[in-house]
């Protein structure tokens, strides 16, 4: 510290600038790729979604996934609610590009009725859905129609048949790191756990079968190292995890 003081005593300001030019460059160029940076951190801050906007989009959609986005006819129609903004976002994209087919949700997905702005309203809201596990507990003030209500915002899958440990090792080995330990999902790699056993079943059959292409950053070919009897076990501890609680 003292050679430095020193220097600058010795040294001219304008000589000693002049020397570190370059030095104090790269550091004015650093310091203003941070704040672009922040900047468009601010700016994707502030493009706020439109829940209401989702909501009354969900009108539509609740004619076959139901009004709180649990799905339909026993799998049928798969569960929405509190699925991933992303992967619902790219799959709604990918219906209206046909680079997954799915001829009902077609028209739906045009963008003459359901612009992208549409698509990120209804993604934000469906995530924001949750279904609990339990029946809700009742204090007894309730009127029938409230206690309907809370009914209603409760899913729980039937326990599916298959060893769960066993499937519990092959799900946390090769399909935690996408999905996440607890099977909720993160990013673009979709909520699997609370979803309908032969919705799970059925997509799997079309992944090996290369009917429907895993998304461009998922891991290829995972499905396809598995036998029946290895799927079945992963899909039966996705029904024994959908519980946080336990």
């Amino acid at each position: 510290m003292r050679d430095l003081c020193q220097f600058l005593v010795a040294c001219p300001v304008r000589q000693f600038v002049a020397a570190n030019l370059g030095v104090f460059r790269n550091a004015f160029a650093s310091s203003i790729g941070r704040i672009v940076c922040f900047v468009c951190a601010l700016v994707s801050a502030s493009v706020a979604v439109d829940l209401e906007k989702g909501k009354e989009i969900n009108g539509t959609c609740a004619a076959c996934h139901s009004d709180n986005g649990q799905g339909g006819k026993k799998g049928e129609y798969p569960r929405i609610a509190g699925q991933q903004v992303k992967y619902l976002e790219n799959q709604l994209k990918s219906f209206r590009a046909r680079t997954r087919v799915n001829i009902p949700m077609f028209p739906y997905t045009q963008e003459r009725e359901m612009s992208d702005a549409d698509v990120k309203d209804i993604a934000a809201y469906l995530n924001g859905i949750e279904l609990d596990t339990q029946m809700p507990t009742y204090t007894g003030k309730e009127d029938a129609l409230t206690k309907l209500l809370m009914a209603e915002k409760v899913m729980i899958i039937p326990r599916a048949e298959g060893d769960l440990e066993a499937g519990g090792k092959i799900y946390q080995k090769q399909c935690a790191s996408c999905h996440a330990k607890s099977g909720r999902g993160r990013g673009m790699f979709p909520m699997l756990v609370g979803q309908y056993t032969n919705y799970l079943k059925r997509q799997v059959d079309l992944y090996r079968a290369g009917d429907r292409a895993h998304d461009e950053e998922a891991v290829g070919g995972v499905l396809n190292t598995l036998d029946e009897k290895q799927i079945q076990d992963v899909l039966a501890y996705l029904t024994s995890i959908q519980d946080p609680k336990e």
